[in-house]
């Protein structure tokens, strides 16, 4: 959905393991630092699935339109209560991840693409930008159990029975994932940067194309991070 907000929305998309967290951290401290109000907003499972315990996961994720329709109206009700009035009063709204999560999830996990696209346009507010933050596989999985230990269950993918091996399931499952953010560089403009360079160094870069976008923006008293 295209509009004319006084505020920015930027949005950090790529694998899990791709650093998009730190990025946004660091974006955000600049950005704070510099009299902007921002709100930082993450993608998490809605209530719905929250609340379910481990059999009624697996059962929802074996109707993966079901499970898709589920995170679709999480987010419009994100979009509506926090997204578009943050926007409104000229906020910047970084976001760790967004709708192209759910074009390169629910794609791999057998989702109709041009279905998924349309249940999302609807509600979606267009980004100023779209970060596509991209890393190998072996980088990001390296990136996740360094940090994590263990790779979850449906990071990699073991719900759709790729292999009884995680890290074999992984990067069958995260191949996919990647296939369709690789897709989605021209369909949507996602703009890629090399998520494998020095933490420092990137966030040059991604500064660098978002200051200039930041034109007319009021600054103001600093706001909550709010919780996608």
């Amino acid at each position: 959905m295209m509009a004319d907000y006084p505020g920015r929305l930027f949005v950090f998309e790529g694998l899990d393991g791709a650093g998009k967290s730190t990025q946004i951290g660091l974006l955000e401290e600049a950005l704070r630092g510099q009299g902007y109000a921002v709100d930082c907003l993450a993608w998490r499972s809605p209530s719905a699935v929250v609340d379910m315990d481990g059999n009624e996961r697996k059962e929802a994720l074996g109707n993966n339109t079901a499970f898709c329709l589920l995170y679709a109206a999480d987010l419009a009700e994100k979009c509506q209560d926090v997204i578009v009035p943050a926007l409104l009063a000229g906020h910047i709204v970084l976001c760790d991840r967004y709708i192209y999560t759910a074009f390169a999830r629910d794609v791999a996990r057998g989702v109709d693409r041009q279905w998924v696209r349309q249940v999302y346009q609807y509600f979606a507010v267009t980004p100023d930008v779209a970060f596509y933050c991209q890393v190998p596989l072996e980088v990001a999985m390296l990136r996740i159990l360094n940090r994590a230990g263990r790779i979850g269950f449906y990071t990699a993918g073991m719900d759709m029975k790729l292999s009884k091996d995680p890290m074999k399931s992984f990067a069958r499952f995260q191949s996919r994932v990647m296939a369709e953010y690789d897709a989605m560089v021209q369909e949507f403009g996602l703009v890629v940067v090399d998520a494998t360079q020095d933490v420092d160094t990137l966030q040059a870069e991604i500064a660098s194309m978002v200051m200039p976008l930041l034109a007319g923006v009021e600054r103001m008293a600093v706001s909550s991070p709010g919780v996608l």
